[in-house]
């Protein structure tokens, strides 16, 4: 389409203002795109969750996962369900709100809303009762992540300031919304942390314990990803799909396992790529800085760059106390 060119006479007065006439000129002609782009409106559809009400609800959330550090205030033991319970009954009003607008953007014509209110009320309560055993396992993060890298110096300075605890943690929530097949709020939640912290973690991917991710700019993880216990991971990683399988009419088939599994006890260095949904990194395995990866490796496998092949050799067991010294 070429440009189009208009005199700014047509459309500012004197006086440096545009004129009325003008901006009616540019309504009319953004009105007209909406019917020239589809696919980028969403006008009489289902009112869609707002990412500013959701961006807030993950901020509360974090204030509740980790009380003391997200707040302004001292917050005292003996003031702690005073604390808790009117964030608890904020949080829900809102979350429930959200989900209700996005179950509507689910919903097939004719469903019923106050059913879809009920299935709300009921998400979100089940989601919040999720959050004592989501704090168990990012207490196992924090802990990954202190004795993982000597440069920390408490696990205050982790939890303040390490940008793969909190892209961690924001996953761990955004996860059991995904498992409730929640739509369009997990991966908003996820999508803010990686705006905020530069880690990109698919809200589908499947993550245990003892979790950590190390400087972390750049690393992205994939929705079908597992990812075991004590695995640490360093900036630039990326666990991919190797490609995506198409269907007659030449559209990308959704709902695969695309991405690796990940095994214990496995280290990835910076920079590694691993790809493919049948790709398995064999537990107690070290992946070396930069290796492109697209085959299982067997467990406690060192894989890394030499001659510009990648090589896979066995590496010795880990001392019991120092479980990363593998090379």
């Amino acid at each position: 389409m070429p440009f189009l060119v208009f005199s700014a006479e047509s459309c500012y007065p004197s006086g440096g203002n545009m004129s009325e006439k003008g901006l009616e000129h540019i309504a009319e002609r953004i009105v007209a795109s909406y019917k020239s782009y589809g696919g980028i409106n969403h006008i009489d559809g289902a009112n869609l969750p707002s990412k500013e009400v959701v961006v807030g609800i993950t901020r509360d959330l974090m204030r509740l996962l980790f009380p003391g550090f997200m707040d302004n205030d001292v917050i005292h033991s003996s003031q702690i369900h005073e604390f808790v319970a009117p964030l608890i009954a904020s949080i829900s009003k809102r979350l429930e709100k959200e989900i209700v607008k996005a179950l509507q953007y689910r919903a097939q014509a004719g469903a019923d809303a106050a059913g879809l209110k009920i299935e709300a009320r009921r998400l979100t309560q089940e989601f919040l009762e999720s959050l004592p055993g989501i704090r168990g396992l990012l207490q196992t993060d924090v802990v990954a992540t202190y004795e993982g890298d000597p440069a920390a110096i408490s696990n205050e300075e982790v939890i303040l300031a390490y940008p793969g605890l909190e892209a961690i943690a924001v996953q761990r929530m955004a996860h059991v919304l995904y498992r409730q097949r929640v739509p369009l709020i997990p991966r908003i939640m996820t999508e803010f942390a990686h705006n905020r912290t530069g880690i990109d973690i698919h809200p589908g991917a499947t993550i245990a314990s003892h979790f950590c991710i190390d400087h972390g700019t750049g690393v992205v993880i994939g929705e079908t990803t597992v990812i075991g216990q004590r695995v640490k991971i360093y900036q630039g990683v990326t666990l991919g799909a190797k490609s995506f399988a198409k269907d007659a009419e030449g559209r990308i088939v959704k709902g695969i396992k695309r991405h690796p599994n990940i095994e214990d006890d496995v280290v990835i260095y910076a920079g590694a790529t691993i790809l493919g949904g049948d790709t398995v990194i064999g537990r107690g395995s070290t992946i070396g800085s930069n290796v492109w990866l697209m085959q299982s490796v067997p467990p406690h496998s060192l894989v890394y760059f030499e001659n510009e092949q990648v090589r896979v050799r066995p590496q010795k067991e880990p001392d019991p106390e120092h479980p990363n010294s593998r090379i």
